[in-house]
C-alpha cells in the first residue's frame, strides 16, 4: 500500500496506521470482549452436558468465527453499490449472551446439535430481516427492544447465582469455599469498576476473573489435565456437531435473530453517531444484517454459538474515536490467533465456576440495565409502563412456572415456557400495536414515527 495508506490516522475509517499506535487499541478492543466471547460456549456446555475436547472445540469455535464474522463486517464481501454482506463499520462481533436463556433450554432437552439446526434458521431469519429492514424496523422501537433486552438480563440471573455457588450437580455446591471465591471475584469486578480508570477499569471482568482464577488454584480447585491433552495448532472442524433441526426450538431461535437483527441497528447507529458524527446509510445497516445472517449460518456449520456486535467494544470506539477499521482488525487477528491454540482454549475450559459466576453476575447486570436505560428513553405513561410491566412478568412468571404448560404440547413448553423473551417480545409487540397511544404523544411524535 501506498505512503497515503500507510501512515493513515486511527481516527480515519480507511488505511492503515502506524502497527504502534494500533496495537494498544486493538488490544484494549480484545479484552474487553474476550471473557464475553467464551462465557456461553462454557455455560451451554454445561447444560448440554458437553465436556472435555468438544468443550474445547465450542470455545475455539466461538474466538474463530468471532473473528470472521468481525472481518466480514469490517471489510465487506461484493459490490459496494449492490447487495453486499457487511457493513464496513468499526464493530467486534462476539457470541451473545442474547441467546444463551432459549439455548440452555434446548441444550438441556434436545442437545446442543439443536441449537446449531435452530442457528441455521435463524441466520436465514435474519437475512429476511436484512432485506425488509425498512418495514420491520417500525415493530422494534426503544420501548420493545428495551424490554426484550431487560428481560434477558434478568433470566440471566439464576444462572450466574448457580455458577457462583458452584454449579448445579456438583459435589460442592452452595459450599462456603465457592462462595468465598465468587464473592472474591465479584468484589475485585466492582471496585474496579467503580474506582480505576481507564485500561483497570476496561479490564476490570478480566483481572477479577484472573484473581478469583489465582485464589481458586491456591484452593485446590484448578484441573489442568485437559489443557495437557489439547493440541498445540488446530482449524476449526467442519460439522463436528451435526445440526439438528426441531420446530420448535427454530420458532424460539429464529424470533430472537429477527429481533436481534434489529436490535442492532442501535450498535451501529451509536458507532456511527459517536465515532463518525453521523447516522448509518441504509445500504450500511443492510449490509450489517445481511452479514450476521450468513455468518451465523457459517458459525454453525463449524461448531460457534449464535453471534452480535458487542457494545462493550462499542464503547470503546465512541469514547476513544478511534474508528479505524486496520486497527479493529488487528483485534479480530489477535482473536483468530487465539482460537486455533486449542491448548489456549483449553486451559479457558478449567475456569471453575464459581470464578465465572462472580466475574458474570456484573454482566448480567448491565445486560439488564442496558435494557431499562433503553425503555427509559420513552416517557414511562401509562400505556408505556403498561407495556413494560406486562411483558416483563407474563414473561418471567410462565418461565419460572413453566410446569403450568404441562398440560399443553411440548412444543408449547420448548417455545414459551423454557425462555422468557419469546413470550415477553410477543407480549410487548402485540400491547404495543394494539393499545392506544395518549393524544398529546400521538401529536408530538408522529413526525418522527415513520422509519
Amino acid at each position: 500500500m501506498g505512503s497515503k495508506h500507510t501512515n493513515a490516522s486511527i481516527f480515519e475509517l480507511n488505511g492503515m496506521p502506524k502497527l504502534s499506535q494500533a496495537l494498544p487499541l486493538a488490544l484494549q478492543h480484545v479484552v474487553a470482549m474476550i471473557v464475553g466471547c467464551v462465557t456461553p460456549a462454557i455455560i451451554i456446555s454445561g447444560a448440554a452436558g458437553v465436556s472435555g475436547p468438544d468443550r474445547v472445540i465450542l470455545i475455539q469455535a466461538s474466538l474463530v468465527i468471532s473473528a470472521l464474522s468481525t472481518f466480514l463486517q469490517l471489510f465487506p464481501i461484493g459490490p459496494k453499490n449492490g447487495f453486499h454482506l457487511g457493513s464496513a463499520l468499526p464493530v467486534i462481533i462476539g457470541v451473545s449472551f442474547a441467546y444463551v436463556p432459549s439455548m440452555q433450554a434446548i441444550a438441556e432437552g434436545y442437545g446442543i446439535e439443536t441449537i446449531f439446526g435452530a442457528q441455521i434458521v435463524g441466520g436465514i431469519v435474519a437475512i429476511l430481516v436484512g432485506l425488509t429492514i425498512k418495514q420491520i424496523r417500525r415493530f422494534f422501537p426503544p420501548l420493545i427492544a428495551g424490554t426484550v433486552v431487560f428481560t434477558i438480563g434478568l433470566s440471566l440471573y439464576p444462572t450466574a447465582i448457580n455458577y457462583m455457588a458452584g454449579g448445579v450437580g456438583s459435589a460442592d455446591y452452595g459450599s462456603l469455599k465457592n462462595w468465598g471465591i465468587a464473592l472474591f471475584t465479584l468484589a475485585v469486578v466492582t471496585v474496579l469498576n467503580h474506582f480505576a480508570t481507564g485500561f483497570l477499569k476496561l479490564a476490570s471482568i478480566l483481572i477479577g476473573m484472573t484473581a478469583g482464577y489465582i485464589l481458586a488454584f491456591f484452593c485446590g480447585m484448578v484441573n489442568f489435565s485437559s489443557v495437557a491433552e489439547a493440541g498445540m495448532v488446530q482449524l476449526p472442524l467442519f460439522f463436528h456437531f451435526k445440526p439438528h433441526f426441531e420446530i420448535s426450538s427454530c420458532v424460539a431461535i429464529g424470533l430472537l435473530f429477527a429481533i436481534n437483527a434489529v436490535q442492532a441497528i442501535g450498535d451501529f447507529s451509536a458507532t456511527t453517531s459517536g465515532g463518525l458524527n453521523r447516522e448509518p446509510r441504509t445500504d450500511e445497516l443492510q449490509g450489517a444484517i445481511l452479514g450476521y445472517g450468513v455468518s451465523n449460518i457459517f458459525g454453525a456449520c463449524f461448531g460457534c454459538l449464535p453471534t452480535a456486535t458487542y457494545s462493550q467494544n462499542v464503547g470503546i470506539v465512541t469514547t476513544t474515536k478511534v474508528v479505524n477499521r486496520c486497527t479493529l482488525g488487528l483485534s479480530a487477528f489477535i482473536i483468530l490467533f487465539a482460537g486455533l491454540l486449542p491448548k489456549f482454549s483449553a486451559l479457558l475450559t478449567t475456569i471453575p465456576y464459581c470464578v465465572l459466576g462472580g466475574a458474570t453476575v456484573s454482566v448480567f447486570a448491565s445486560i439488564a440495565m442496558t435494557g431499562m436505560k433503553l425503555v427509559m428513553t420513552e416517557e414511562m405513561n401509562y400505556r408505556n409502563t403498561s407495556i413494560v410491566g406486562l411483558a416483563a412478568a407474563l414473561g418471567m412468571g410462565v418461565s419460572q412456572a413453566s410446569a403450568s404448560l404441562s398440560m399443553f404440547p411440548t412444543w408449547v413448553t420448548t417455545i414459551f415456557g423454557k425462555s422468557p423473551v419469546v413470550i415477553a417480545t410477543l407480549v410487548a409487540v402485540f400491547l404495543n400495536v394494539t393499545l392506544p397511544k395518549e393524544e398529546h404523544k400521538i401529536q408530538h411524535q408522529e413526525p418522527n414515527d415513520v422509519y
